[in-house]
């Protein structure tokens, strides 16, 4: 098993996110599971600089970002002051954008697939999904009352809410109750709409190629 995690970096990361997806729910309503949830950010702030050790692009870059991510989030921790979770969700936002361009140039390297670069296809999309909702954090905080919903309009969203938000906007389901009602948040979505559409259709590329490919080498 800790063979296969050194090997696989991205099954471990894109398995951590979707742990953490079941577990978020648990954590949005109390102080103590708010502290929790800046713990296992900090956790998979570690996995997502392990993943891009794995990677062509630099690791020192990613670790640069993180750092000051690493000491606002142990703050939170310790002094449960929630005034510093947009400033943290800033600098996730930033390093998950770069762990996803750097897992995406693997991805592209080379013309042979392994078993991590599989997985790297969802960890890709996991890691898009985490920093657009980051950012939907910062520009609430910015911009109070930047999104709405059919449940308790007024009020903040909470992190679950916005990642619900992201991961349907970036797989443009369009399921989401939750609604962008500013300018500059309709712009941040629009975004991440774009940014859907041309990962899902580069990894559709990119499959379709390798597989004519094979059938040329066959031939």
């Amino acid at each position: 098993m800790i063979a296969f995690a050194r090997r696989t970096p991205c099954a471990v990361l894109l398995a951590a996110q979707l742990v953490g997806i079941l577990l978020y729910p648990f954590l949005d309503d109390s102080v103590a599971g708010r502290q929790l949830f800046a713990l296992f950010g900090l956790l998979v702030l570690g996995l997502a600089i392990v993943a891009v050790r794995a990677t062509p692009l630099l690791s020192w870059v990613a670790i640069l970002i993180a750092l000051p991510a690493v000491v606002l989030l142990a703050i939170q921790v310790v002094s449960n002051n929630e005034d510093l979770a947009p400033w943290a969700s800033g600098f996730e936002c930033a390093l998950y954008l770069y762990a996803a361009a750097a897992m995406l140039y693997y991805m592209l390297a080379d013309d042979h697939v392994t078993v991590d670069e599989l997985f790297a296809i969802g960890a890709v999309f996991t890691l898009l999904a985490w920093a657009f909702a980051h950012l939907y954090v910062v520009v609430q905080a910015l911009d109070p009352g930047a999104f709405t919903a059919a449940v308790d309009p007024e009020a903040a969203r909470t992190w679950t809410e916005l990642l619900f938000l992201s991961v349907t906007t970036l797989s443009s389901t369009g399921l989401s109750d939750i609604v962008p009602i500013t300018g500059h948040a309709r712009s941040v979505v629009m975004f991440e709409q774009i940014a859907g559409i041309f990962y899902i259709a580069m990894v559709v590329t990119r499959l379709i190629g390798m597989q004519a490919g094979r059938k040329l080498d066959r031939g």
